[in-house]
């Protein structure tokens, strides 16, 4: 929904905006449409520590909210420039450009004192060129999967997400971990700038039967079995998390006070939390009246919802939500034991009613706008989890 997100800037020329487009999900599968990362460009990821405790607590939300803050903040700090980023529930991954490294270092580290000051989670960040990663026998390609104008987000290949997400979280080379470090001493204490990331939106409710999410890891046929999933799943559009039947906005919104903690930019958090009550409410009642007011369009803003959705892909696991009709969950089940016994392939699925949906909004008059949806009750974490298991 309408937040105080600056008004956007023309687009900069820059490698990822002039990448191919992949509309569809089905796209990114398309060999054509990667191309190697410019070597003078930083690759960060994000990841909360013990996102499955934080859960277990009621804080998948926050969890959410705040593996989102690094996406925000860096794509604040780079606009105009496109980059791409991804979100991974718990975590994220961002690339971006040679102008902004030494800043984005920075932000890294104040949105990881703001999530320990403000959220109470502890988040792990690390920044490294994409030079750097080469040196170490890996690849970053990117795909710019972009279902609406103007509305992109990253895919990524050869293996440098994994080995610096490794690496950051302290199993993986210890090298890399060193030189993709962040330090303390860089963290100020003044906030993050997270303009547009808001979470004011109800919880998804599946219309189907179930939200299946589902984290699938192979070197090879994710394309096959991406096909098949959904083939078992029924139609592309009726499989989709979020649909004009399932977005509800309620008023307090369950995520006010995360946004007022994360905007209040030093000032009082009392203060913050009425300017955000009253924002959320006027955009409750014009979502309600349902009729365009200046450049705004509520229908149409929803229609765009539905398509504006991310979809996790990164090396050589595949991440998604889908909503799932229970005939379907057992064929499923059983499809993927198959796959995991003939090809190798490992996977997590976690099953739940809701699903949650985190906003990035840049100027939702201009169709500019992106979500992020992970299943309820754990979602991507819960699949991670089941994932490091011993499959069938």
């Amino acid at each position: 929904m309408p937040s105080d997100a600056a008004e956007p800037s023309p687009p900069a020329a820059g490698f990822f905006a002039e990448l191919p487009l992949l509309a569809t999900e089905r796209d990114t599968f398309e060999p054509d449409g990667w191309r190697p990362a410019p070597g003078d460009w930083a690759l960060a990821v994000t990841d909360i520590v013990d996102s499955t405790g934080a859960i277990a607590r009621g804080l998948h939300k926050t969890v959410n909210f705040v593996a989102a803050m690094g996406i925000a903040g860096l794509r604040n700090l780079c606009a105009p420039v496109r980059i791409p980023f991804l979100f991974g529930g718990d975590g994220a991954v961002v690339l971006v450009p040679p102008a902004c490294i030494e800043r984005a270092r920075i932000e890294l580290a104040r949105a990881r004192g703001q999530a320990a000051r403000d959220f109470g989670l502890t988040l792990r960040a690390g920044l490294v060129p994409v030079d750097t990663l080469r040196r170490f026998g890996c690849d970053v390609l990117v795909g710019r999967f972009e279902p609406t104008p103007g509305n992109s987000f990253g895919v990524f290949l050869g293996g440098g997400v994994g080995v610096l997400e490794a690496a950051v979280r302290g199993h993986g080379n210890a090298e890399l971990g060193r030189l993709a470090a962040i330090p303390e001493s860089l963290d100020d204490g003044e906030p993050v700038n997270l303009e547009g990331l808001s979470c004011r939106w109800d919880t998804l409710h599946s219309t189907r039967g179930t939200m299946l999410t589902m984290i699938v890891r192979g070197r090879a046929g994710l394309r096959e079995v991406y096909a098949d999933i959904l083939r078992l799943a029924g139609p592309d559009d009726q499989a989709r998390p979020v649909s004009l039947n399932t977005l509800r906005a309620r008023w307090p919104p369950k995520g006010f006070m995360l946004e007022a903690r994360a905007r209040r930019r030093k000032g009082s958090l009392l203060a913050w939390t009425a300017r955000v009550l009253a924002e959320t409410l006027l955009a409750r009642i014009v979502l309600a009246r349902g009729k365009p007011i200046g450049g705004f369009d509520p229908e149409r803003y929803r229609r765009e919802i539905v398509t504006n959705t991310d979809f996790c892909r990164h090396d050589e696991t595949l991440c998604f939500v889908i909503d799932c009709p229970l005939a379907a969950v057992d064929p499923i089940r059983k499809y993927m034991a198959e796959k995991a016994l003939s090809d190798g392939i490992r996977y997590g699925i976690h099953l739940s009613d809701t699903a949650l949906m985190t906003c990035l909004v840049t100027s939702p008059a201009d169709s500019l706008h992106v979500h992020f949806v992970d299943g309820g009750g754990g979602g991507y974490t819960s699949a991670s989890r089941s994932l490091k298991g011993v499959q069938p």
